[in-house]
């Protein structure tokens, strides 16, 4: 789901990610996306995901709501308070007012600080009305969709771009923000979730950004990089 179009995936590519579906869940299983949270509060939290770890999320995100009680709290607050709270998260400086310029203009908006209204909405409108913010890129607005609003996106993380990359099921040269469109087309849309989450899963344990373990990958005969490395 993208405003911008991208070409359509080759058949036999989409045979491949049927495959790479079925293959990681038998590796991994089903998984589960953490803790469910309200629908502003993952729009929030994956906020100030961007360019940091999961642990450093988390511990951002619980200062924030121990030191404010209401998102209401967090947008009227002085920006330095706020900054202060998430400086763990990194790039403090831009996420805290960016975070506050999002609760403003939604509360402009709509007359108050709750965005489960989009669950009524068509879904590329819903993906439309989040993505238009400053810092609520097509990640973001897919998070937010796919886990908390129960509406199709296929969220298109670095560990997602990576690992589609080297198993040819995109175009290497493929921007970041046509890649969710192109590998929504890949998967159906029941298996949005469950596919982002094992290859999020096979990119931080097997398929490193340095140093691939591909000898241990479940998915090594049919990956691009691996043929590449062997021709070599």
């Amino acid at each position: 789901m993208a405003n911008q179009k991208s070409a359509t995936p080759p058949a036999e590519r989409i045979e491949q990610a049927k495959t790479i579906y079925q293959r990681l869940l038998d590796y991994y299983g089903l998984p589960e996306w953490r803790d469910p949270l309200p629908a502003l509060d993952e729009l929030i939290s994956t906020i100030l995901s961007q360019n940091t770890n999961d642990v450093n999320r988390d511990i951002a995100f619980d200062r924030l709501r121990e030191k404010f009680s209401t998102w209401e709290e967090v947008r009227d607050a002085e920006q330095s308070e706020v900054i202060e709270a998430i400086r763990i998260a990194g790039l403090a400086n831009q996420k805290g007012p960016r975070m506050q310029n999002v609760l403003r203009q939604i509360t402009e908006e709509r007359g108050e600080l709750d965005i489960n209204f989009l669950r009524d909405w068509p879904d590329q409108e819903a993906y439309d009305w989040l993505v238009r913010f400053k810092g609520v890129g097509p990640k973001t607005t897919s998070i937010v969709l796919q886990f908390s609003l129960g509406k199709p996106a296929f969220p298109v993380d670095t560990h997602v771009y990576r690992v589609t990359g080297r198993l040819g099921l995109r175009p290497m040269k493929m921007p970041v923000e046509q890649a969710h469109h192109y590998l929504a087309q890949m998967f159906a849309p029941e298996t949005y979730g469950p596919a982002h989450l094992n290859i999020i899963r096979l990119g931080r344990e097997i398929c490193h950004a340095r140093k691939p373990d591909c000898a241990n990958c479940p998915l090594n005969d049919i990956c691009d990089f691996v043929k590449g490395q062997s021709n070599a």
